[in-house]
């Protein structure tokens, strides 16, 4: 698929963000231009929230109605979230080495990420592995409803157990000088995410597509022209 208008938009907007927030941001005083990492880490977490936030919507969506959209646009959000979960945990690793002095630790909140980050993995193993689209959407919905669960578990940790990391990073949180750069980051990755579970989306419906021809053509014993 060629990137198109919405496309270009997208990178326009996605860049001019970074922008905001690499070059013009002023580095913090005490990390130094480490800080930055939150204008990706942070805005990447929320959308990969608003991600699973639409595989459970349409997941419960598709145990109500049994449309085959609904089951394509949940596992559509759920790759694009896994993606952006698995961005989040990278840069906070990058970050954590610096101020913590490790890659990883069992803390709270990089735990009940990792086990989200796992958790909708194995949703997309499912979804591989179970061959019934029928089958697979109705178990794929129900791990979609579970996982969820996690995500409030995730953005509360930092406040209901004893934790290394940071408290919740927002435009309330931070200092006047990194604001601007965090909300228009944050709207960027937003639009970012909306676009690529949309193009992801209309991939999965050529899929089925295929799928379906494949079926017909393996039940009628020959070749479809």
């Amino acid at each position: 698929m060629k990137l198109g208008p919405a496309g270009a938009f997208v990178l326009v907007v996605f860049v001019a963000a970074q922008v905001v927030g690499v070059v013009i941001s002023p580095a913090e005083a005490g990390m130094g231009h480490l800080q930055k990492i939150m204008y990706v880490h942070v805005p990447a977490a929320w959308s990969a929230f608003l991600a699973f936030g639409l595989v459970f919507v349409m997941s419960i969506a598709y145990l109500l109605r049994r449309k085959e959209s609904h089951d394509l646009l949940a596992a559509s959000a759920a790759e694009v979230g896994v993606v952006l979960t698995g961005l989040t945990l990278a840069l906070g690793s990058i970050w954590g080495r610096p101020t913590w002095g490790v890659w990883w630790t069992w803390d709270p909140r990089l735990t009940s990420t990792a086990v989200l980050f796992v958790i909708f993995v194995g949703y997309l193993a499912l979804r591989a592995f179970v061959e019934d689209p029928q089958q697979r959407a109705r178990w794929a919905a129900a791990v979609g409803v579970l996982g969820f669960l996690n995500v409030p578990i995730v953005y509360m940790s930092v406040r209901w157990w004893r934790t290394l990391h940071q408290p919740s990073s927002s435009p309330a949180t931070v200092d006047a000088p990194y604001v601007w750069g965090l909300r228009i980051n944050a709207v960027a990755f937003a639009i970012l995410a909306g676009y690529l579970i949309w193009r992801r989306y209309q991939v999965a419906r050529v899929e089925r597509d295929v799928e379906e021809l494949e079926e017909e053509r393996a039940l009628a014993g020959g070749s479809l022209v």
